[in-house]
């Protein structure tokens, strides 16, 4: 028996010596499992768990440095998603901060530190310094997002400004129907407290302070001046594309590059960072060498690695440090780094530490589509060009053509990672993407991105005109092939939204085919079948009731019917795109059958001419009812404390029981759900209940 168990520890010391290469990618990997494991919780996990976690997982990485190579694995199995979840829950209570009660009209005052798009295709002003009166100090929120839909005349937001307004706020919405994506945990972790509009003009108070959101207010201007010089699109997108300011670019144009594929342009990602950083390599290590006797006395390649980095880091903080970006520097600071010390500079390894330090700093971000496509596309980038280079096909194929075969290999690749992410997040298929990208990203790299930093560098000479007319004409051939495509004939293809479980199958198939050897790759057909399975199998409600009784959609033969053709316009669009339905809500109010068992009082008329149900029906009201149906009745009363409601069939019988499943029940009792004091309110509240109970001090009024 002995004999048999030692076999196996040397088979599996074995098989763990050669994927030692990969050990600290799965690490990270682990640590990014506990992360989603914390945000997939229906419960919230109280402080005393999260402090256990944290002496868990840090006295097991303690005992992992001193052990054999296979108990290693095994304990870093175990306390590193511990680590994940901890992270995670900790992060969440740090960040926690007062939200809107109930609804709040009237003046709202506060400092832009955003200026961006809301949904609607309006201009969004996001406020810090928030003042709302009749509300205490320590119950406003640290930031309130406001959307400008009135006529503003002659004010122009800019970073800094202290503005008033008369506005509507609330707390921010939940996902619009249960399992969706949650708005409330997203604004949780910004800082955002409370969200809402203004139909009346914004007022300014004081201009921007000097010293104050310096970045925000330098970013504005080169937004400004890229605009002034190169209007309509191509000066949007410019903008966007090197100060990470998006708020100009029109609504048609975003949704041609999306169905296009060409979205992934405008984030300030490793093309735009790669590119500075490199020429602004080049150029330094060119100038020195030139200097007569630098180039042999002096480290030449170091010093240049490190204008590079400081390169990047100014434009990190120019572009708005958002995920892809951060990552984009983080993966060049490596690379810089590894010129210092003479060590290789890009692999897997640095993939993996560009994602812990963003999870370790901002845990949060896993859920985000730009975390998960920006991560896939590197990793296998990488991947795929180490195999390329050890292949010897490169090597083989006319120098003409090596360029071209790069780029065809590098537009496969990326696409090939990050379709599956896309579809899941977004439920669209760029049938054209590759074509797109064939035809875009060159000139991205070769001329657009070029030109454009030669116009950031020319700005402070205010000659930065010639180079953006230059840019211009390369931007102008981008939109034309985005419009092209997305116009193409089945250009865009509807996906149903998966079930929860299918992007950690597809993102574990994806790690393994990335960081396993030899025939242990094949293990990842498995979570890749599972995931493709339950796609296929997906279940879309057959009833969807929104948060607050405005609409309803039934599942039809024809697809989902809207039981209203205006109304409720953001969960309309969402449902139809979750369920793979390319229509609008007036075409799929149209489907609204004239017999059903689903009564909806959406309009005062139709409260006017309600007479009754029976058992069996279903009664939707978006108004109190004074009297009790005896059908199953929701109205505003019980969808304040359910949420939006989904009810499923589930047999073909149309008289059977219906499964019902509720926002507020899948979401849990979470911190962004019922809200939490921030942490230093939550720290003096212990100390008085601790003074209280010792009878040592009594805190004034009622136990916090």
């Amino acid at each position: 028996m002995g004999r048999i168990g030692g076999s196996v520890a040397d088979f599996l010391a074995d098989l763990l010596a050669r994927q030692a290469g990969a050990f600290f990618a799965w690490g990270v990997a682990a640590l990014a499992a506990g992360i989603g494991l914390y945000f997939a919780l229906r419960v919230e996990p109280p402080l005393w768990a999260l402090a256990a976690l944290w002496a868990l997982g840090l006295a097991g990485l303690g005992v992992a440095l001193r052990v054999a190579l296979v108990p290693r694995a095994l304990i870093c199995a175990l306390v590193l998603p511990a680590l994940g979840l901890a992270l995670a829950g900790s992060r969440a209570h740090l960040v926690a901060g007062p939200v809107i009660e109930g609804r709040y009209y009237g003046p709202i005052e506060g400092r832009i530190v955003q200026i961006d798009r809301s949904a609607s295709d309006k201009l969004r002003l996001t406020l810090d310094g928030v003042v709302l009166p009749w509300h205490a100090p320590e119950a406003l929120p640290r930031r309130v997002r406001v959307s400008l839909h009135g006529a503003q005349g002659w004010f122009a937001p800019r970073p800094g400004q202290r503005v008033i307004l008369t506005g509507h706020l609330s707390a921010p919405g939940g996902p619009v129907e249960p399992g969706g994506f949650d708005f409330r945990r997203h604004a949780w972790f910004q800082g955002v407290g409370g969200v809402g509009y203004t139909r009346s003009p914004v007022l300014l108070l004081a201009p921007p302070e000097p010293g104050a959101s310096t970045l925000g207010a330098l970013r504005h201007r080169v937004s400004a001046r890229l605009q002034a010089g190169l209007p309509g699109p191509a000066g949007a997108v410019a903008a966007a594309i090197l100060t990470g300011d998006r708020s100009a670019i029109p609504r048609a144009v975003t949704r041609d590059l999306r169905q296009a594929n060409l979205a992934h342009l405008l984030a300030i990602s490793g093309l735009h960072m790669g590119l500075l950083t490199g020429l602004v390599f080049a150029v330094v290590r060119l100038g020195l060498v030139a200097l007569p006797g630098v180039g042999q006395t002096w480290p030449v390649k170091k010093i240049a690695a490190l204008a590079g980095l400081g390169a990047g880091a100014g434009y990190l903080a120019l572009s708005g440090a958002n995920v892809a970006t951060e990552r984009a520097f983080v993966m060049v600071a490596i690379m810089c780094l590894a010129v210092l010390f003479d060590r290789r500079a890009l692999s897997l390894r640095s993939v993996a530490l560009a994602a812990l330090v963003i999870l370790v700093t901002r845990p949060e971000a896993l859920l985000s589509p730009g975390f998960q496509m920006s991560f896939a596309a590197t990793g296998a980038l990488v991947a795929a060009f180490a195999a390329w280079r050890d292949s010897g096909i490169e090597r083989r194929l006319p120098r003409l053509a090596r360029g071209p075969a790069a780029l065809v290999l590098s537009s496969l690749v990326a696409g090939g990672a990050t379709a599956p992410i896309a579809m899941a997040h977004f439920n669209i298929l760029a049938h054209y993407g590759l074509l797109a990208n064939l035809l875009a990203v060159p000139l991205m790299g070769l001329w657009v991105m070029p030109l454009g930093l030669l116009a950031l560098g020319m700005m402070p000479f205010g000659l930065e005109a010639l180079p953006l007319r230059a840019m211009g004409w390369g931007l102008d051939w981008i939109l034309g092939v985005a419009a092209r495509v997305a116009g193409l004939p089945g250009a865009l293809g509807q996906i149903r939204a998966p079930p929860e479980m299918v992007l950690p199958l597809i993102t574990l198939a994806f790690l393994l085919v990335l960081l396993t050897l030899g025939r242990l790759r094949l293990l990842a057909l498995a979570p890749a079948a599972l995931a493709a399975l339950l796609w296929s199998g997906a279940e879309r409600p057959w009833l969807l009731i929104d948060r607050q009784g405005v609409l309803v959609g039934q599942m039809t033969q024809r697809g989902r019917a809207l039981s209203r053709p205006a109304g409720a316009g953001f969960a309309a669009r969402l449902w139809l795109e979750n369920d793979g339905d390319a229509a609008d809500q007036p075409r799929a109010a149209a489907r609204w059958p004239a017999a059903t068992r689903v009564t909806h009082l959406g309009d005062r008329q139709a409260l006017a001419g309600f007479t009754g149900c029976k058992k069996g029906e279903i009664l939707v009201s978006r108004y109190p009812l004074e009297t009790t149906p005896s059908c199953r009745a929701y109205t505003p009363e019980s969808l304040a404390l359910t949420g939006p409601v989904a009810l499923y069939r589930d047999s073909a019988d149309t008289e059977a029981p219906l499964r019902e499943v509720t926002a507020a029940a899948r979401s849990g009792p979470r911190l962004w759900v019922q809200g939490a004091p921030a942490p230093r309110e939550r720290l003096a509240g212990l100390t008085a209940r601790w003074f209280n109970r010792s009878g040592s001090a009594r805190p004034d009024g009622p136990e916090p």
